[in-house]
């Protein structure tokens, strides 16, 4: 479902700024995986996610997605394989719409528009009996503006419209990093439950280990823009943080130095 071969990223070339984010980068996903990533910051992780989108062009290497080399494709054109909730909940939606003009945007991407009317009857029912999967109270708001929403109401309703139309893969940036601890909890399930019932491949970003190691068939970690630790069936089931931990520090050579992921 998707093939990273070679990926090569750098920012800044020849300045004192010169940062290389992604140093080789291979990754192979089947149909259905479900792969949690973790790393330090600059480690390469929201620069993966952003590669695979398209929103800069990478300096070398291929992107194959559900068979299809992407590599060479705009951003936009990209939008008919991927969903992506990003960590900002005011991101991913447009917040002067109606929730229901949100989900009818979402269910029209990657198609052609047309003059037709934007949101029939049978579409407004679908949108109600959505809604009422999150079990948010949103199904009976549909004509609520999503600027009114709260954060987790809106990156719950960010995920519905991700996937509304079903991707080939769907990215989830550190959806829950803005989150307070019960509505990122309340996000995640809805997450695994979105994931697992529509059998979608996802990639999920993220800066806590428990989370990583909880969610998910895979585990793999990112320094300096590779990967170096890929971890996955009855060995990710048994993990916990401290062999992550050990892990890091056998193949990085070095303890794990982030407060962000240490304290979470």
């Amino acid at each position: 479902m998707l093939d990273l071969k070679n990926i090569y990223k750098t920012f800044n070339t020849g300045t004192i700024n010169e940062k290389h984010a992604l140093n080789g980068l291979n990754l192979h996903l089947d149909p259905g995986d479900f792969v949690t990533v973790i790393g330090g910051n600059g480690a390469g992780k929201s620069t993966m996610l952003n590669a695979i989108s398209g929103v800069w062009p990478i300096d070398s290497g291929a992107i194959v997605i559900n068979g299809a080399d992407v590599t060479a494709l705009p951003e936009y054109k990209r939008a008919a394989y991927l969903g992506r909730v990003f960590q900002d909940p005011m991101l991913g939606t447009a917040a002067q719409m109606e929730i229901q003009e949100n989900l009818a945007l979402a269910l029209r991407r990657g198609k052609k528009r047309t003059l037709r009317w934007g949101i029939t009857g049978e579409e407004r029912e679908k949108y109600h009996e959505l809604l009422k999967t999150l079990d948010l109270g949103l199904e009976d708001r549909l004509t609520t503006k999503v600027g009114l929403l709260s954060g987790g109401q809106r990156q719950a309703l960010t995920l519905l419209m991700a996937t509304l139309t079903k991707p080939a893969l769907l990215l989830l940036d550190e959806h829950t990093a803005a989150l307070d601890p019960k509505t990122a909890a309340k996000v995640l399930e809805i997450s695994d439950r979105i994931i697992e019932e529509e059998k979608l491949t996802a990639l999920m970003v993220t800066h806590n280990m428990r989370d990583a190691i909880a969610h998910g068939n895979r585990l793999i970690m990112l320094k300096d823009g590779r990967i170096i630790l890929d971890i996955g069936g009855a060995e990710k089931k048994s993990l916990t943080v401290e062999d992550l931990l050990a892990k890091f520090a056998s193949v990085a050579g070095e303890d794990l130095d982030n407060d962000r992921m240490l304290l979470n």
